[in-house]
């Protein structure tokens, strides 16, 4: 069911397979997909073999105030990194790299289940959001991959609370300040 279920995600993304599906080409019931793994989330975040579900630490992050937002996100990449799953999210970032069909699953966890909740919990008019995410996308990713991955100094050592004054303001413009979209044409 698994492995049925990360071609699905891979090939259909999140929002395009569906559980009935999967177990078609599991040669499952759908039933037994639900027995094994419930919902869909759920399935997803075992087929990307996710170490942390965004239920359980995104809730506060958007009920923060509009104009926090950007501070919030950074401040949770730092929590959910700097805690007990950061092996497995440098394995999963480091298997992205060197494997497209892994990097097509990262993407879409991110894209589904943090990027486009985080960008909908704004009042931003839909041709600006998936330029807006993106945008987002690349300012965490990049601190991913700088401090935690690559380890440049001084940012691999700065206390969080520096890191969130640092960086929290570039993720609040892309959310929304003033900014060339890019694919906008400005």
């Amino acid at each position: 069911m698994l492995a049925a279920a990360r071609t699905a995600f891979a090939e259909r993304g999140y929002d395009g397979a569906s559980i009935r599906g999967i177990a078609a080409a599991a040669g499952v019931d759908p039933a037994l997909v639900h027995h094994y793994f419930g919902t869909k989330e759920k399935l997803f975040l075992a087929a990307v073999e996710a170490p942390a579900d965004p239920d359980e630490f995104l809730p506060g992050v958007l009920a923060a105030p509009p104009q926090e937002l950007g501070a919030e996100v950074v401040r949770l990449v730092l929590r959910v990194w700097d805690g007990p799953a950061r092996p497995a999210f440098l394995a999963l970032v480091r298997s992205a790299v060197s494997n497209e069909w892994s990097a097509r699953l990262l993407r879409e966890f991110l894209l589904a289940r943090i990027i486009r909740r985080v960008i909908g919990s704004l009042d931003l008019p839909a041709e600006e959001r998936e330029a807006r995410g993106a945008l987002v996308a690349s300012q965490v990713g990049g601190l991913v991959l700088v401090r935690y991955v690559l380890q440049l100094e001084p940012l691999a050592s700065a206390p969080p609370q520096e890191v969130v004054d640092a960086i929290g303001p570039t993720v609040q413009r892309y959310l929304t300040g003033e900014v060339a979209l890019p694919g906008s044409g400005g």
